[in-house]
């Protein structure tokens, strides 16, 4: 099982997986304004995931600028409440407008909910990196899975 992150200014969604890594699910929109670490902390307790994966806001041209410092520290804070389960980081690009759009489409007004998209955001985050495990997976030969 793993928990994904989309950590906003104001709402943080949270999503897991399946244990087999096959499925991601929405779990919760976490408010910034609340002691989010702590929070946090308390859902990845439940959860006991293998690792946490954290969207990290980076520009288009993949350079971080203040919110993915931000998001990094929060990051760091995060990790030394959860440890030694580990965090990592991936590259949160247009995940949020995904959300929105895929909303927008199953006709549900985004704008109303909001919480709603940083959860279908840490979803697509989830999903994102689920995808690369079963590639990776599906890769391996048979001797190479035993090693």
């Amino acid at each position: 099982m793993r928990i994904a992150i989309d950590w906003g200014k104001a709402r943080i969604g949270v999503a897991a997986s399946d244990r087999d890594a096959i499925l991601a699910f929405p779990v919760e929109t976490v408010q910034t304004a609340n002691r989010p670490v702590q929070r946090l902390a308390e859902i990845i307790a439940e959860y006991e995931p293998v690792e946490v994966i954290m969207g990290l806001p980076v520009a288009l041209d993949g350079a971080e600028q203040i919110a993915a410092r931000d998001v990094r520290e929060a990051g760091r804070q995060l990790a030394q409440a959860i440890s030694p389960i580990p965090v990592r980081w991936v590259d949160e690009r247009m995940t949020t407008r995904m959300a929105a759009r895929a909303l927008h489409d199953a006709g549900r007004n985004a704008r109303k909910q909001r919480g709603v998209i940083d959860q279908a955001a840490a979803v697509a985050i989830l999903e994102h990196v689920l995808e690369q495990i079963r590639s990776a997976r599906s890769g391996m030969t048979t001797g190479e899975a035993d090693s």
